[in-house]
């Protein structure tokens, strides 16, 4: 099952030795991650979105500098194994490395198994490109959050021409070797945090956006990863774990997290689609926010609250979740539980119609927003919530 070539081996072992020494003055944190999700199984029956005999690429844009990389690949909540191979990895200069894991080029994920490769040494800036690909003889299905990648028929390099599609794909994080390890701020909620209607690869989404201003006030500080999953609930499971039964695998398990900024209950008090079947109450999900708040604290972790944006007009709005979402801003902004609150709603409303979204800041479904106002909710966010207080500009110690 696992192919293993001889100069695969070598390289790794010299990249283990250099990586073992770094250490001694450098530590790994995450750069940039995409949250482990089951299988959505989009498409249609005749049609699924899978994948088989294809290359996968995806050019991921760094959050942190990097003196060289390790790719995680996650199979924590596939249904079935997951078999890859021919994994490559490659920074702005173009020179192609091979990703192996222990030495091996193919990798055999069981059920609930996720693998670091060894590391790479690939210098990489703040905003560089790193470029992953891998091949899936399939038929498999991805499981991360969706992102964008290009695709390629059978085992072959794929142009950086292909179309962009927003698909689920296998890699969920990259970490950054760094002599000055940033503070990691963690973005966590559903698919107004995924980014789910920004344009694709533009990395307009608001966690993306975070990150560049936070980069411009205090290079090097502070790195923003992206832990939403679309769909995603706080009290319930729906097609991911809810956020509580996330945290540890999302947020907990990186190096180095000092904040989070939690935006997420839209999809718990909305009701699924049929207004007979009412979402969870204000109540039940400000009591998830308070256990999340307190296991993050039980880190050192400070928590963010942010107000959740107005959705009037979309099609699961009606009275009584517009009640709930004005209790649970009530609580974010006024109760003191939150370290620090980003009022989303308040930057992003109608300022003739408070209950909906500004016009020029919405998708046409009145619940997501677009470009625009993904860049209003970055605006928003108070970038001394980050640094007040901070040393060295907010950089964390091994």
């Amino acid at each position: 099952m696992i192919r293993v070539g001889c100069a695969a081996i070598a390289l790794a072992s010299a990249l283990l030795g250099s990586a073992a020494l770094a250490q001694d003055a450098a530590v790994w944190r995450p750069a940039w991650t995409a949250a482990a999700v089951p299988a959505r199984f989009d498409g249609t029956p005749e049609a699924p979105l899978g994948y088989q005999d294809q290359t996968i690429r995806q050019d991921i844009r760094m959050g942190a500098a990097a003196k060289a990389v390790r790719l995680r690949v996650s199979n924590e909540l596939g249904q079935e194994p997951l078999i890859l191979r021919d994994l490559t990895a490659a920074g702005p200069d173009g020179r192609v490395l091979p990703v192996v894991f222990g030495g091996a080029r193919e990798i055999a994920l069981p059920v609930g198994v996720a693998l670091v490769s060894d590391p790479l040494a690939i210098e990489l800036k703040p905003s560089d490109l790193l470029t992953v690909s891998l091949y899936a003889p399939g038929p498999t299905r991805g499981v991360v959050r969706r992102v964008a990648v290009r695709l390629g028929q059978g085992e072959a390099a794929v142009s950086s021409n292909a179309l962009l599609q927003r698909r689920q794909s296998f890699i969920s994080a990259v970490y950054a070797l760094t002599d000055a390890p940033p503070a990691v701020v963690v973005a966590l909620g559903d698919s107004i945090t995924e980014g789910a209607t920004s344009t694709l690869g533009a990395d307009s989404d608001w966690p993306s956006v975070l990150g560049r201003r936070l980069e411009a006030a205090c290079p090097g500080g502070f790195v923003v990863v992206n832990a939403g999953i679309s769909g995603n609930q706080v009290v319930r499971d729906g097609r991911s774990p809810n956020a509580r039964a996330r945290l540890d695998r999302d947020v907990l398990s990186l190096p180095g997290v000092t904040h989070v900024l939690l935006i997420e209950g839209i999809n718990d008090i909305r009701h699924d689609g049929n207004p007979d079947h009412p979402g969870r109450s204000a109540e039940e999900v400000i009591a998830a926010y308070r256990q999340i708040i307190a296991r993050l604290h039980l880190h050192g972790v400070k928590v963010i609250g942010g107000t959740l944006t107005a959705f009037s007009g979309s099609e699961r709005f009606d009275e009584r979740s517009e009640t709930a979402r004005k209790v649970l801003n009530a609580f974010i902004r006024d109760s003191g539980e939150f370290d620090g609150v980003a009022d989303f709603d308040r930057a992003t409303r109608n300022p003739h119609q408070p209950e909906a979204l500004r016009l020029d800041f919405v998708r046409d479904d009145r619940l997501h927003p677009n470009d625009a106002g993904y860049a209003a909710m970055a605006e928003a966010v108070d970038l001394s919530l980050f640094t007040s207080g901070a040393t060295s500009c907010g950089r964390t110690h091994p």
